[in-house]
């Protein structure tokens, strides 16, 4: 299995861009990252695990992993020399605090700062693009939380708090946003408020035009303007 070795001893940070599916390798430094777009699911000598926004990992020098990327991923990598406190396979939480590290200048600081991010307990992670096709092809349908929870073989309890960490929005407030942003557009394209609610959900054109001017401050007549 090929070897990446690290051109220098001192760490070295970056914003990586990963689309498809990479054959097991290992390399001789320790990786550090988290996802600012996207995720990555990871294959870690047979354990099975993921990146994403919410959730980083350390992946230690020697270990052999693979990895599988949709299109527009988009990863901040921390690449450093074995060191205290790298030597095993570990998760993260990416806290906001975590997220400001890709502004930072000082490297040696943000290692400092993801080394002692707090761990989190391996999870069943969330695809977002498998979820919003699923709301998508069906967003006149009744989805209850416990409904998008089944998608990804999670209770109802545990993908609400992934979907959170994830994105910032509970379930029913993901689904309300998706639901809004399709309305719009078929109004914008000139359907008939009532048809545009039946089809998003909505069981009225009066609770669809409530709903626009309370979560998006704007009416029918600002919409067919456009």
């Amino acid at each position: 299995m090929p070897t990446q070795a690290l051109s220098t001893t001192a760490p070295q940070c970056s914003v990586r861009r990963y689309s498809g599916e990479y054959a097991s390798h290992a390399h001789d430094h320790v990786q550090i990252m988290f996802a600012l777009d996207g995720h990555m699911d990871l294959n870690a000598q047979g354990h099975a695990a993921f990146v994403d926004t919410s959730c980083g990992m350390v992946v230690p020098a020697g270990l052999t992993h693979g990895f599988l990327a949709p299109r527009h991923t988009r990863m901040f990598v921390l690449d450093v020399p074995p060191q205290a406190g790298t030597e095993r396979l570990k998760r993260f939480a990416v806290t906001p605090a975590i997220r400001q590290l890709t502004q930072m200048a000082d490297i040696a600081n943000a290692l400092a700062q993801l080394l002692h991010a707090p761990d989190i307990a391996t999870r069943r992670g969330i695809d977002l693009t498998r979820l919003n096709d699923a709301l998508d092809a069906a967003l006149h349908e009744s989805w209850t939380t416990e409904r998008m929870a089944r998608l990804f073989y999670l209770s109802a309890q545990r993908f609400h708090a992934r979907l959170l960490e994830l994105c910032g929005q509970a379930p029913q407030a993901y689904l309300r946003t998706r639901r809004l942003d399709r309305a719009q557009a078929l109004l914008v394209m000139g359907m008939p408020l009532e048809t545009a609610a039946l089809q998003v959900g909505y069981r009225s054109a009066s609770a669809l035009g409530f709903a626009l001017k309370r979560d998006r401050q704007s009416g029918v007549r600002v919409l067919r303007g456009r």
